[in-house]
């Protein structure tokens, strides 16, 4: 048995964590190798009202094998039900698809827009049950053809 009196384990500074990040990444590509150049691609978008105020938008990585990870999509309450997140969930993944995307995934909670993103073409592959208490997490996909 490997002896851990030599070790430490402290809270990571950012510079740390890339470390960290970048030998699982090393790995990776050893294993599968990446199809995208820059490992991680952002693929951010915002609307904005006529006034320049930011009203929704999209956060999204585009990483390794050109699959698309979405983050978040989010549109102010009262511009909610108008096309917005549509339209900016139709801008991401054009936007990934003409970099060579194939996959997207992303999670959303019940009380959240599991029913908008299957109305999209999105497929839950996985629930997290009491994620919180009494709710739960879908993990959702879509291919892109």
């Amino acid at each position: 048995m490997k002896s851990y009196e030599s070790i430490t384990i402290e809270k990571a500074t950012k510079e740390e964590c890339n470390i960290v990040s970048e030998i699982l990444i090393k790995y990776n590509n050893l294993r599968v190798p990446f199809t995208q150049e820059n490992p991680f691609t952002s693929m951010n978008f915002v609307i904005k009202n006529s006034l320049g105020k930011i009203i929704g938008g999209v956060l999204g990585t585009l990483y390794l094998w050109n699959i698309l990870e979405i983050h978040v999509i989010s549109i102010e309450e009262e511009y909610r039900g108008e096309g917005y997140g549509a339209l900016i969930l139709n801008t991401i993944e054009s936007k990934a698809k003409s970099l060579g995307c194939t996959l997207i995934h992303l999670d959303t909670f019940d009380f959240q827009a599991k029913d908008f993103y299957e109305k999209y073409g999105y497929k839950v592959f996985g629930v997290l049950e009491d994620c919180p208490e009494d709710h739960k997490r879908y993990y959702m996909r879509k291919k892109l053809v």
